[in-house]
């Protein structure tokens, strides 16, 4: 019974850390659960709809998407300057409207040309729309909790998309056109859903349309101050390269477990399914390090050096039996997903840190920039290592890791003695 107590006190403690508290931050929290939750729809089942339901080849389904995908990098930087301008609320809601049109103009093509303009349409939206978020973020929970709120998001992020996921399966498992449309469309749904929830939130004083610096800033919203701020470019291609841990678990380690060890197939959902239930659990908790610049920095050497020795982990678990390189895959697995924690709380700790006052949409679509090539040249990197070079390739992988992870604390305090030699003192 003692027992008992005390797992239900420590799961009530757990609840009361990942639950955002009432108001602005837990809508905030309701906003990312209906977003995943569409975004598991929709990405579970979008590869069998593009080819099957629509009737694009796979290659050429491929070809549209990284089109789109560079399609959102040029646009994201704009969009931030834009909100900056005009509220994060705003733009975001025009975003989750423009959104709805696109998934459900996705019902409506018949060929290659029309999939590529849809396909970058969104693209633009969904690679802007995390700016966006972060942005708000900052705007409706202040300095003292975003970090914080962005950690508890990111857990109930995992949460909706297991369930998205699930639901989508379904539909892939009823094997219908009407069934795929169905997840399309209930994706479009729940974008209209997204805006009735922003429609619900508060901005505090001065955090409105045209209340920061950067709406007196000239040169429209094409040209980007936060583009010329190398160093803090620099910092984040570095945060957004350790961020290839996405697609060393989505591309890499499934192509690695298939191809070079003995362990069984099934292992590529187990480890997916840890990883992602390891993050709602402990995402907010390993946050709290990093709500500093210099503690982000010192916990993205972190970052670097657990996901490094995963791959080393990894890279020992071919050719040992099944049951061996079962459980290294497990050991490695569990390393990576604590960079992974690391390397997420670092991310918003610097994004949100390094970036002056009243110019967040600006900024975080500059540090959105590192995660868009990491999302472009993440899958080939991934094969080409891993597939191609096998145990070379993971120590290859291992040493990119650890150097980013070593470069990211000097270029963070080179950033901020630049800024503190510019920036005037207060009054």
């Amino acid at each position: 019974m003692a027992e008992e107590r005390r797992y239900g006190a420590v799961l009530r403690a757990w609840f009361r850390e990942t639950l955002p508290a009432a108001g602005n931050a837990r809508r905030l929290g309701v906003l990312t659960l209906i977003q995943s939750l569409g975004l598991g729809v929709f990405l579970t089942s979008s590869a069998v709809f593009f080819t099957r339901t629509i009737g694009i080849p796979a290659q050429r389904v491929g070809l549209a998407l990284s089109v789109a995908g560079l399609c959102g990098l040029l646009c994201t930087v704009p969009i931030g300057r834009l909100a900056d301008r005009l509220g994060a609320g705003r733009v975001l809601t025009v975003n989750f409207l423009l959104a709805a049109v696109g998934f459900t103009a996705y019902c409506l093509v018949d060929g290659f040309a029309a999939f590529l303009a849809v396909a970058c349409a969104i693209a633009v939206l969904e690679t802007s729309a995390g700016a966006l978020q972060a942005s708000l973020t900052d705007a409706l929970v202040g300095e003292a909790e975003r970090v914080r709120v962005s950690a508890q998001m990111r857990s109930l992020f995992n949460l909706g998309f297991l369930g998205g996921a699930a639901l989508a399966g379904a539909a892939i498992a009823a094997g219908t056109s009407t069934a795929l449309y169905a997840t399309v469309l209930a994706n479009a749904a729940l974008q209209l859903v997204s805006v009735a929830v922003l429609l619900g939130m508060r901005l505090p004083a001065g955090a409105g349309p045209r209340a920061t610096a950067a709406a007196e800033a000239p040169g429209g919203v094409l040209r980007s101050a936060a583009l010329r701020d190398v160093r803090y470019v620099a910092v984040a291609l570095v945060c957004g390269a350790l961020e290839l841990y996405h697609p060393l678990l989505t591309v890499g380690l499934p192509l690695w477990i298939v191809t070079g060890t003995d362990a069984p197939a099934l292992l590529v959902s187990g480890l997916l399914i840890l990883d992602t239930v390891l993050v709602l659990l402990f995402q907010v908790a390993v946050s709290k390090g990093a709500r500093t610049p210099a503690g982000a920095a010192r916990m993205l050497r972190w970052a670097g050096w657990a996901l490094g020795a995963s791959c080393l982990v990894f890279a020992v678990s071919g050719g040992h039996g099944a049951l061996l390189d079962s459980a290294a895959l497990l050991g490695g697995a569990l390393v990576l997903v604590l960079g992974e924690l690391y390397q997420a709380s670092a991310s918003w700790g610097l994004s949100f840190g390094l970036a002056p006052a009243g110019r967040q949409g600006e900024y975080q679509a500059v540090f959105s920039l590192g995660r868009g090539f990491q999302q472009f040249a993440g899958p080939w990197l991934m094969t080409s290592l891993v597939v191609g070079a096998a145990g070379t390739g993971w120590l290859v992988l291992a040493a990119l890791f650890a150097l980013l992870g070593l470069a990211a604390p000097p270029l963070v305090r080179g950033l901020e003695r630049a800024r503190a030699r510019t920036e005037p003192a207060p009054a």
